[in-house]
């Protein structure tokens, strides 16, 4: 199984038109309108999964004693880079990759999961092995779907609206000095709209040994608003999931693969990162049997990091304290911010899951 990673997630929604008519007396009381859960959710609405491990009380500020993982939704491949798209209608819904079939899906309340868009990631008509559809997912300031696509080995931007999605696709970047990335992975927008990501090379049929590979490295870009495209470091051999902090003054970036860890780089005025540290090393998990690599990230409004690694989604303080972990019994790729910011929801392999949480995710 391949170690993946999203990015930051963020409320963007679809125009609609809404009239509002004055009236000489009030109407009479409708329905009332559904409400989003609260942060102390006790009674779920779908079955329940796995356990939350608490190491530390400060978990508690996070994570309410009575909350638990909710299995939406289950029967994929590989679950990948969820993204929360609101729509102005109401009732938003969440989109995430299912990688080996190279397709989307969509999950709502109101809905259930629904088929979203196919092929996502590869769109050659050569037949081809491994995992060739999209990986992270993201929304753009105009809030457009940016896709990094594994088989077609570049960031691309759907090109039709959300409400009615069609395979059409638009390159936003595809190589560095004239040589095709290996498999984009995930990435995350900064306030100004540059594009941080990660180029593994987990997309390649026979990855770093593939003869397609173009680039002897795998990389962490910078693509700026401008046009222009940085190689930030090549010195990660499998970077993966990558987030900002709530100030932009950090980057964390999740390396899988065997030496699996989290690297924190501090963020130049540039927008160019410095040489980096260590911010989280599971190395002590792993040797107590715990399944999996750090993939996917995201932050919330705090400065935590809720962090894909060994045994699952490791609550990270600001100072890279273990505080606890979520734990779907499964490998997790990613994890996204929906609803209004204090839903988290996770790919865990085969399924989709979501947590209530007592915190808000950056951008929300």
């Amino acid at each position: 199984v391949a170690f993946r990673m999203i990015a930051r997630s963020a409320i963007f929604t679809i125009p609609t038109l809404t009239l509002l008519l004055g009236c000489a007396t009030p109407p009479p009381p409708g329905p009332p309108m559904p409400t989003l859960p609260t942060g102390n959710l006790t009674t779920p609405t779908h079955p329940s999964l796995g356990e939350i491990e608490r190491l530390d009380p400060a978990l508690d500020q996070l994570i309410a004693r009575e909350a638990v993982i909710e299995q939406l939704a289950d029967g994929f491949d590989w679950a990948e880079g969820p993204v929360w798209v609101q729509s102005a209608q109401g009732e938003g819904f969440v989109l995430f990759s299912d990688i080996p079939p190279n397709k989307i899906y969509k999950w709502s309340e109101a809905n259930g999961l629904e088929d979203y868009l196919q092929p996502s990631g590869y769109t050659g008509t050569t037949l081809r092995a491994g995992e060739p559809g999209s990986n992270g997912l993201l929304l753009d300031a105009q809030g457009r779907l940016v896709l990094c696509q594994h088989g077609d080995r570049r960031i691309a931007r759907l090109t039709t609206p959300l409400n009615a999605p069609q395979p059409i696709y638009q390159t936003v970047i595809g190589a560095y000095q004239g040589k095709r990335f290996n498999s984009p992975n995930d990435g995350c927008f900064d306030r100004q709209g540059n594009l941080y990501f990660t180029d593994p090379p987990y997309g390649l049929e026979k990855r770093l040994s593939d003869p397609a590979k173009e680039l002897s490295f795998q990389g962490v870009y910078l693509f700026t608003q401008g046009g222009e495209l940085k190689l930030l470091t090549d010195k990660i051999k499998f970077p993966n999931g990558i987030a900002l902090s709530p100030d932009e003054q950090t980057l964390y970036v999740a390396e899988s693969g065997p030496n699996t860890k989290i690297h924190a780089f501090k963020v130049q005025d540039d927008g160019t990162i410095d040489e980096g540290r260590v911010f989280f090393d599971p190395t002590p998990l792993k040797a107590a049997g715990k399944k999996g690599g750090c993939d996917g990230l995201k932050i919330d409004t705090q400065g935590n990091l809720f962090a894909t690694g060994p045994g699952g989604v490791l609550v990270l303080s600001p100072e890279g304290k273990h505080l606890g972990t979520l734990s779907t019994g499964t490998r997790i790729a990613n994890v996204g911010w929906g609803d209004d910011g204090r839903t988290l929801y996770l790919t865990a392999d085969m399924y989709l899951c979501r947590i209530r949480t007592l915190t808000k995710g950056a951008g929300f």
